[in-house]
């Protein structure tokens, strides 16, 4: 049986039947459980998982899984080179994890953010590594919480972002949010928040035909004012000017 390519990172909710099937895949995958039992045998390790219980299967590992009941679980394919982790190391060996209070309520996010609609992949691949330091029950690194801020904050733009919500969001104080963006990204929060909202801001002047109002808004700028603001700070142009000209300004975002 050939080895399924990676994907980036995918999400869905799936179902098991009663006869045995047999998977492998260059790619890992989280099988969490959100109602019934599904049999899971990883490498000759076998439990059974539920809603308390889920899996982490490395990259190339053969499994295989049944169920005797009604079940559904949430499915999260991670390519592993993505979404670095010191897990992927010991995870041969204990592939079973518990899935806490705080697991669940991660797990909750991620079967609502998949509700109706694609999630951005972004958005997935930030709330991974949260995910996987909850799973094995260690205390979220920093890495991970910025990791999950930086996904949630680009996805949603138009929120009113300050330094104290970012902190807040990220479950640390200021001062060492600070620290990690200039560790991290060599930038400040304020200074990031500013360059992913232009970012998208030229992007929506590209390629859509949205009023200009309707792109400050959406992107967090407020009034097509404060966008002009901003992009003739940054670009020495104006909204209007840049999208009539459908070219990238001569300051390349960051």
């Amino acid at each position: 049986m050939p080895i399924i390519d990676p994907p980036f990172v995918e999400i869905d909710i799936r179902s098991y039947g009663e006869l045995w099937t047999a998977d492998r895949h260059a790619f890992a995958q989280l099988v969490l459980p959100l109602s019934g039992e599904v049999e899971l045998d990883i490498e000759g390790k076998g439990q059974r998982l539920n809603p308390l219980k889920g899996a982490v299967v490395v990259a190339g590992a053969w499994h295989s899984q049944q169920s005797a009941v009604e079940n559904h679980s949430l499915i999260v394919d991670v390519d592993q080179a993505v979404v670095d982790h010191p897990i992927w190391e010991r995870i041969a060996e204990r592939p079973f994890a518990d899935i806490s209070p705080a697991a669940r309520k991660l797990v909750e996010f991620m079967q609502l953010s998949i509700a109706g609609r694609a999630a951005p992949p972004s958005l997935l691949q930030g709330w991974v590594p949260l995910l996987l330091d909850t799973l094995t029950l260690e205390p979220p690194r920093l890495q991970s919480r910025l990791t999950a801020l930086l996904a949630h904050a680009e996805a949603n733009l138009a929120l009113p972002w300050t330094t104290e919500s970012m902190a807040q969001f990220a479950r640390m104080s200021v001062s060492r949010l600070h620290a990690l963006f200039l560790d991290e990204l060599d930038t400040s929060p304020r200074a990031w928040l500013l360059s992913r909202r232009l970012n998208r801001a030229c992007e929506l002047l590209r390629h859509t035909n949205q009023p200009i109002a309707g792109i400050a808004l959406s992107t967090g700028f407020g009034d097509q004012s404060a966008l002009t603001r901003a992009m003739r700070s940054r670009f020495d142009i104006t909204p209007l000017a840049y999208r009539r000209q459908g070219r990238e300004p001569a300051t390349k975002i960051q």
